[in-house]
Protein backbone atom coordinates (compact mmCIF):
# COMPACT_ATOMS: atom_id res chain seq x y z
CA UNK A 1 0.00 0.00 0.00
CA UNK A 2 1.50 3.32 -1.06
CA UNK A 3 1.11 6.25 1.36
CA UNK A 4 1.34 9.79 0.49
CA UNK A 5 4.05 11.22 2.29
CA UNK A 6 3.65 15.31 2.85
CA UNK A 7 6.77 17.68 4.20
CA UNK A 8 6.34 18.85 7.22
CA UNK A 9 4.52 19.95 9.33
CA UNK A 10 2.57 17.05 9.95
CA UNK A 11 0.64 18.22 13.24
CA UNK A 12 -3.10 18.63 12.24
CA UNK A 13 -5.05 21.59 13.58
CA UNK A 14 -8.56 22.30 13.50
CA UNK A 15 -8.56 23.82 10.17
CA UNK A 16 -7.31 21.82 7.38
CA UNK A 17 -4.76 23.72 5.09
CA UNK A 18 -7.78 23.63 2.31
CA UNK A 19 -10.36 25.52 4.77
CA UNK A 20 -7.68 28.36 5.60
CA UNK A 21 -7.07 29.04 1.81
CA UNK A 22 -10.74 29.54 1.27
CA UNK A 23 -10.79 32.13 4.28
CA UNK A 24 -8.26 33.67 2.80
CA UNK A 25 -9.83 33.75 -0.66
CA UNK A 26 -12.85 35.06 0.69
CA UNK A 27 -10.94 37.70 2.81
CA UNK A 28 -9.42 39.28 -0.94
CA UNK A 29 -13.10 39.74 -2.22
CA UNK A 30 -13.89 42.99 -0.73
CA UNK A 31 -10.50 43.79 -2.47
CA UNK A 32 -11.22 42.88 -5.53
CA UNK A 33 -14.53 43.96 -5.71
CA UNK A 34 -13.40 47.33 -5.12
CA UNK A 35 -10.77 46.88 -7.62
CA UNK A 36 -13.28 46.25 -10.26
CA UNK A 37 -15.54 49.20 -9.04
CA UNK A 38 -12.90 51.81 -9.47
CA UNK A 39 -11.03 50.24 -12.20
CA UNK A 40 -13.03 48.20 -14.08
CA UNK A 41 -13.24 44.51 -15.21
CA UNK A 42 -9.01 43.71 -15.84
CA UNK A 43 -8.40 42.64 -12.56
CA UNK A 44 -11.58 39.82 -12.09
CA UNK A 45 -10.27 38.69 -15.69
CA UNK A 46 -6.65 38.56 -14.67
CA UNK A 47 -7.70 36.62 -11.26
CA UNK A 48 -9.91 33.99 -13.14
CA UNK A 49 -7.30 33.63 -15.84
CA UNK A 50 -4.31 33.18 -13.08
CA UNK A 51 -5.98 30.71 -10.83
CA UNK A 52 -6.92 28.94 -14.01
CA UNK A 53 -3.35 28.87 -15.16
CA UNK A 54 -2.30 28.20 -11.91
CA UNK A 55 -4.79 24.89 -10.91
CA UNK A 56 -3.45 23.48 -14.32
CA UNK A 57 0.49 24.55 -14.00
CA UNK A 58 0.43 22.73 -10.35
CA UNK A 59 -1.98 19.90 -11.76
CA UNK A 60 0.36 19.19 -14.47
CA UNK A 61 3.86 19.50 -12.18
CA UNK A 62 2.29 16.72 -9.85
CA UNK A 63 1.80 14.59 -12.83
CA UNK A 64 4.87 14.79 -13.84
CA UNK A 65 6.11 13.89 -9.90
CA UNK A 66 4.22 11.25 -9.52
CA UNK A 67 2.30 12.81 -6.69
CA UNK A 68 -1.53 12.57 -6.18
CA UNK A 69 -3.41 15.44 -8.32
CA UNK A 70 -6.45 15.74 -6.86
CA UNK A 71 -5.39 15.45 -3.12
CA UNK A 72 -2.95 18.53 -3.43
CA UNK A 73 -5.31 20.35 -6.07
CA UNK A 74 -7.68 20.56 -3.25
CA UNK A 75 -5.93 22.20 -0.81
CA UNK A 76 -5.98 25.81 -2.06
CA UNK A 77 -2.99 27.06 -2.01
CA UNK A 78 -2.35 26.89 -6.17
CA UNK A 79 -5.61 29.05 -6.45
CA UNK A 80 -4.55 31.31 -3.77
CA UNK A 81 -1.12 31.74 -5.49
CA UNK A 82 -3.08 32.50 -8.99
CA UNK A 83 -5.55 34.62 -6.89
CA UNK A 84 -2.82 36.81 -5.69
CA UNK A 85 -0.92 37.52 -8.80
CA UNK A 86 -4.44 37.90 -10.31
CA UNK A 87 -4.65 40.74 -7.54
CA UNK A 88 -1.40 41.90 -7.99
CA UNK A 89 -0.83 42.63 -11.51
CA UNK A 90 -1.52 45.85 -14.02
CA UNK A 91 -5.57 45.80 -14.80
CA UNK A 92 -4.19 45.40 -18.64
CA UNK A 93 -1.59 42.86 -18.49
CA UNK A 94 -1.08 41.01 -21.65
CA UNK A 95 -2.50 37.28 -20.52
CA UNK A 96 0.82 36.02 -21.56
CA UNK A 97 2.56 38.08 -18.99
CA UNK A 98 0.37 36.99 -16.44
CA UNK A 99 0.53 33.40 -18.15
CA UNK A 100 4.78 33.54 -17.42
CA UNK A 101 3.97 35.12 -14.15
CA UNK A 102 1.61 32.14 -12.67
CA UNK A 103 3.88 29.52 -14.20
CA UNK A 104 7.04 30.62 -12.62
CA UNK A 105 5.22 30.92 -9.28
CA UNK A 106 4.08 27.40 -9.50
CA UNK A 107 6.87 25.50 -11.47
CA UNK A 108 9.86 27.52 -10.45
CA UNK A 109 9.34 28.60 -6.67
CA UNK A 110 6.95 25.67 -5.66
CA UNK A 111 7.01 22.37 -7.24
CA UNK A 112 10.94 22.23 -8.40
CA UNK A 113 11.42 22.76 -4.36
CA UNK A 114 9.31 20.13 -3.11
CA UNK A 115 6.06 21.48 -3.35
CA UNK A 116 3.70 22.83 -0.43
CA UNK A 117 5.63 23.78 2.96
CA UNK A 118 9.21 22.83 1.11
CA UNK A 119 9.44 27.02 -0.67
CA UNK A 120 11.64 28.80 1.04
CA UNK A 121 10.30 32.18 -1.41
CA UNK A 122 6.74 33.41 -1.86
CA UNK A 123 5.26 31.66 -4.80
CA UNK A 124 3.67 34.58 -6.17
CA UNK A 125 6.28 37.48 -5.58
CA UNK A 126 8.71 35.26 -7.76
CA UNK A 127 5.97 35.58 -10.33
CA UNK A 128 5.78 38.85 -9.88
CA UNK A 129 9.09 40.22 -9.62
CA UNK A 130 10.10 37.96 -12.53
CA UNK A 131 7.93 39.34 -14.62
CA UNK A 132 8.68 43.10 -13.73
CA UNK A 133 12.54 42.72 -13.98
CA UNK A 134 11.68 40.99 -17.44
CA UNK A 135 8.75 42.91 -18.97
CA UNK A 136 9.24 46.55 -17.99
CA UNK A 137 7.42 48.00 -20.34
CA UNK A 138 4.46 45.62 -20.11
CA UNK A 139 4.38 45.97 -16.64
CA UNK A 140 4.51 49.49 -16.11
CA UNK A 141 1.89 51.29 -18.93
CA UNK A 142 -0.92 49.24 -18.25
CA UNK A 143 -2.34 49.95 -15.08
CA UNK A 144 -5.99 51.35 -15.22
CA UNK A 145 -6.89 54.81 -15.14
CA UNK A 146 -9.43 55.49 -11.99
CA UNK A 147 -12.73 55.74 -12.38
CA UNK A 148 -15.88 54.07 -11.80
CA UNK A 149 -17.04 51.07 -13.40
CA UNK A 150 -19.56 52.81 -15.54
CA UNK A 151 -16.81 54.58 -17.16
CA UNK A 152 -14.48 52.53 -17.31
CA UNK A 153 -13.95 49.44 -20.80
CA UNK A 154 -17.13 47.07 -20.97
CA UNK A 155 -16.15 43.57 -20.15
CA UNK A 156 -15.72 42.42 -23.67
CA UNK A 157 -13.46 45.45 -24.46
CA UNK A 158 -11.05 44.56 -21.72
CA UNK A 159 -11.31 40.55 -22.51
CA UNK A 160 -10.15 41.84 -25.48
CA UNK A 161 -7.53 44.24 -24.73
CA UNK A 162 -5.93 41.47 -22.25
CA UNK A 163 -6.23 38.89 -25.33
CA UNK A 164 -5.59 40.76 -28.47
CA UNK A 165 -3.21 43.24 -27.24
CA UNK A 166 -4.78 46.24 -28.54
CA UNK A 167 -2.38 48.97 -27.45
CA UNK A 168 -3.96 51.74 -29.40
CA UNK A 169 -7.06 51.10 -27.65
CA UNK A 170 -5.56 50.72 -23.85
CA UNK A 171 -3.96 54.04 -24.01
CA UNK A 172 -7.28 55.79 -23.96
CA UNK A 173 -7.60 53.70 -20.82
CA UNK A 174 -4.40 53.76 -18.93
CA UNK A 175 -2.72 55.82 -16.14
CA UNK A 176 0.55 55.46 -14.06
CA UNK A 177 0.26 54.36 -10.38
CA UNK A 178 -0.29 57.02 -7.74
CA UNK A 179 3.23 56.20 -6.50
CA UNK A 180 4.83 55.86 -9.67
CA UNK A 181 3.55 59.50 -11.07
CA UNK A 182 4.51 61.21 -7.58
CA UNK A 183 8.15 59.76 -7.77
CA UNK A 184 8.86 61.07 -10.73
CA UNK A 185 6.93 64.23 -11.55
CA UNK A 186 8.23 65.51 -7.62
CA UNK A 187 11.71 65.86 -9.34
CA UNK A 188 10.58 68.73 -10.98
CA UNK A 189 7.60 69.91 -9.43
CA UNK A 190 6.23 70.75 -5.95
CA UNK A 191 3.55 68.47 -4.37
CA UNK A 192 0.92 70.99 -4.74
CA UNK A 193 1.44 70.86 -8.31
CA UNK A 194 2.04 67.06 -8.32
CA UNK A 195 -1.19 66.29 -6.15
CA UNK A 196 -3.39 67.91 -8.90
CA UNK A 197 -3.02 65.07 -11.32
CA UNK A 198 -5.67 63.31 -12.10
CA UNK A 199 -4.82 60.41 -10.64
CA UNK A 200 -4.61 61.88 -6.77
CA UNK A 201 -8.49 63.22 -7.66
CA UNK A 202 -9.46 65.00 -4.31
CA UNK A 203 -8.32 62.22 -1.90
CA UNK A 204 -5.09 60.17 -1.21
CA UNK A 205 -5.32 58.54 -4.66
CA UNK A 206 -7.88 58.13 -6.35
CA UNK A 207 -9.87 54.85 -5.99
CA UNK A 208 -6.36 53.37 -4.59
CA UNK A 209 -7.33 54.52 -1.10
CA UNK A 210 -10.94 52.66 -1.30
CA UNK A 211 -8.71 49.84 -2.93
CA UNK A 212 -6.25 49.57 0.35
CA UNK A 213 -9.40 50.18 2.65
CA UNK A 214 -11.30 47.16 1.35
CA UNK A 215 -7.89 44.60 1.77
CA UNK A 216 -7.30 46.28 5.31
CA UNK A 217 -10.79 45.08 6.16
CA UNK A 218 -10.23 41.59 4.51
CA UNK A 219 -6.98 41.44 6.47
CA UNK A 220 -8.28 42.46 10.07
CA UNK A 221 -11.36 39.46 9.07
CA UNK A 222 -8.22 37.04 9.27
CA UNK A 223 -6.24 38.28 12.28
CA UNK A 224 -10.11 38.01 14.14
CA UNK A 225 -10.45 34.43 12.84
CA UNK A 226 -6.90 33.41 13.59
CA UNK A 227 -5.79 32.74 9.80
CA UNK A 228 -3.06 35.06 10.88
CA UNK A 229 -1.40 36.83 13.83
CA UNK A 230 -1.09 40.41 14.10
CA UNK A 231 2.67 40.52 14.51
CA UNK A 232 3.43 40.81 10.79
CA UNK A 233 1.16 43.21 9.28
CA UNK A 234 1.15 45.80 12.23
CA UNK A 235 5.53 45.81 12.04
CA UNK A 236 5.01 46.03 8.71
CA UNK A 237 2.64 49.30 8.91
CA UNK A 238 4.59 50.53 11.98
CA UNK A 239 7.71 50.70 10.31
CA UNK A 240 6.72 51.71 6.43
CA UNK A 241 5.23 54.39 8.91
CA UNK A 242 8.28 55.52 11.15
CA UNK A 243 10.33 55.35 7.91
CA UNK A 244 8.17 58.33 6.32
CA UNK A 245 7.75 59.86 9.10
CA UNK A 246 11.51 60.30 9.75
CA UNK A 247 13.04 60.43 5.93
CA UNK A 248 9.86 61.97 4.01
CA UNK A 249 8.56 65.01 6.38
CA UNK A 250 8.83 66.74 2.74
CA UNK A 251 6.32 66.22 0.44
CA UNK A 252 8.30 68.09 -2.29
CA UNK A 253 11.34 65.73 -2.04
CA UNK A 254 9.29 62.42 -0.94
CA UNK A 255 5.78 60.72 -1.01
CA UNK A 256 4.03 61.61 1.72
CA UNK A 257 2.53 58.85 4.82
CA UNK A 258 -0.56 58.93 3.36
CA UNK A 259 0.54 57.76 -0.43
CA UNK A 260 2.67 54.63 1.31
CA UNK A 261 0.18 53.06 3.05
CA UNK A 262 -2.82 53.98 0.81
CA UNK A 263 -1.79 53.79 -2.67
CA UNK A 264 -0.51 50.67 -4.42
CA UNK A 265 -0.27 46.93 -3.10
CA UNK A 266 1.18 48.22 0.78
CA UNK A 267 -2.38 46.56 2.59
CA UNK A 268 -2.62 43.89 0.18
CA UNK A 269 0.81 43.20 0.82
CA UNK A 270 0.89 43.18 4.35
CA UNK A 271 -2.15 41.16 5.09
CA UNK A 272 -2.20 38.59 2.74
CA UNK A 273 1.50 38.80 1.03
CA UNK A 274 4.20 38.89 3.84
CA UNK A 275 1.95 36.46 6.07
CA UNK A 276 2.48 33.66 3.63
CA UNK A 277 3.23 30.84 6.46
CA UNK A 278 5.57 28.99 4.55
CA UNK A 279 8.27 31.48 3.69
CA UNK A 280 7.39 33.82 6.61
CA UNK A 281 9.57 34.13 10.30
CA UNK A 282 7.84 31.36 12.53
CA UNK A 283 7.76 33.02 16.37
CA UNK A 284 6.02 36.25 17.46
CA UNK A 285 9.45 37.91 17.87
CA UNK A 286 10.72 36.61 14.36
CA UNK A 287 7.44 37.68 12.85
CA UNK A 288 7.83 41.41 14.31
CA UNK A 289 11.42 41.60 13.25
CA UNK A 290 10.37 40.03 9.63
CA UNK A 291 7.85 42.38 8.99
CA UNK A 292 9.53 45.48 10.16
CA UNK A 293 12.58 45.15 7.85
CA UNK A 294 9.96 44.21 5.13
CA UNK A 295 8.49 47.73 5.91
CA UNK A 296 12.19 49.50 5.77
CA UNK A 297 12.76 47.55 2.55
CA UNK A 298 9.37 49.10 0.78
CA UNK A 299 10.02 52.62 2.19
CA UNK A 300 14.30 52.46 0.31
CA UNK A 301 13.22 51.29 -2.63
CA UNK A 302 10.39 53.25 -3.48
CA UNK A 303 12.33 56.34 -2.76
CA UNK A 304 15.54 55.79 -3.30
CA UNK A 305 14.89 52.47 -5.74
CA UNK A 306 13.46 52.37 -9.90
CA UNK A 307 10.41 50.30 -8.86
CA UNK A 308 7.62 52.61 -7.14
CA UNK A 309 6.18 49.99 -5.32
CA UNK A 310 8.46 47.66 -3.47
CA UNK A 311 6.48 44.62 -1.65
CA UNK A 312 7.53 41.67 -3.84
CA UNK A 313 10.99 42.72 -3.84
CA UNK A 314 11.07 43.54 -0.37
CA UNK A 315 9.45 40.16 0.64
CA UNK A 316 11.58 37.95 -1.66
CA UNK A 317 14.88 39.95 0.01
CA UNK A 318 13.38 39.05 3.66
CA UNK A 319 12.45 35.15 2.49
CA UNK A 320 16.27 35.10 2.39
CA UNK A 321 16.70 36.17 5.99
CA UNK A 322 14.23 34.00 7.23
CA UNK A 323 16.59 31.13 8.18
CA UNK A 324 18.70 33.58 10.19
CA UNK A 325 15.81 34.92 12.15
CA UNK A 326 14.30 31.75 13.20
CA UNK A 327 17.61 30.63 14.06
CA UNK A 328 17.79 33.68 16.96
CA UNK A 329 14.45 33.37 17.39
CA UNK A 330 13.34 30.29 18.35
CA UNK A 331 9.82 29.91 19.73
CA UNK A 332 9.62 29.40 23.41
CA UNK A 333 9.75 25.73 24.20
CA UNK A 334 7.13 25.07 27.34
CA UNK A 335 8.04 22.52 29.83
CA UNK A 336 11.45 23.76 30.45
CA UNK A 337 13.24 25.81 32.99
CA UNK A 338 15.95 28.63 32.74
CA UNK A 339 18.92 27.45 33.58
CA UNK A 340 20.00 28.30 37.35
CA UNK A 341 22.70 30.50 37.59
CA UNK A 342 25.58 31.59 39.49
CA UNK A 343 26.12 29.39 42.86
CA UNK A 344 23.63 27.47 44.53
CA UNK A 345 22.67 29.34 48.01
CA UNK A 346 24.87 32.31 47.14
CA UNK A 347 22.42 35.96 46.29
CA UNK A 348 24.80 38.62 45.76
Amino acid sequence: MSLVQQSSPHARGARPTSRVMLIVILATLPGLLAQTLFFGWGNLINVVWCVLLALGAEAAMLMLRGKPVSFFLKDNTAAVTGLLLGLSLPQFAPWWVSAVAVISAIVLAKQLYGGLGANPFNPAMVGYALVLVAFPVAMTTNWAEASMLADAPGFGETLNIIFTGQQTTVDAYTMATPLDEYKHKIATHTAVEVLQHPTFGSGVARGWEWVNGAFLLGGLALVALRIITWHIPVSLLAALALMSLAFGANEDLYAPLSLHLLAGGTMLGAFFIATDPVSAATSHQGKLIYGACIGVLIYIIRSWGNYPDAVAFSVLLMNFAVPFIDHYTPPRTYGHHKPRRGIPGKTG
